[in-house]
């Protein structure tokens, strides 16, 4: 347990963050199976559909500090040629 005060300000302001963060996560991770799932089963035209919305998705995560901007890049980067 946190024992000074800015200690304790700072759980707070972590559990805080950690729960404004966590909707956007989960979209993070259901949109990239989403994907990858559609990739598996050979529908390309569906893929390719999705692909704006789920770099959307990893846009915002990005911002949102949940990934590093060269995280999101790289992913980007990697779902593009699954399609491809």
């Amino acid at each position: 347990m946190p024992i000074t005060k800015s200690a304790i300000k700072s759980v707070r302001q972590s559990e805080k963050r950690r729960i404004l963060r966590q909707p956007y996560r989960t979209k993070l991770k259901t949109m990239s199976r989403k994907f990858l799932d559609l990739v598996k089963e050979g529908k390309k035209s569906d893929a390719l559909e999705l692909l704006p919305k789920v770099f959307k998705t990893i846009d915002l995560a990005a911002k949102r500090n949940l990934i590093h901007r060269n995280n999101a890049a790289r992913r980007k980067s990697s779902l593009s040629k699954m399609v491809k």
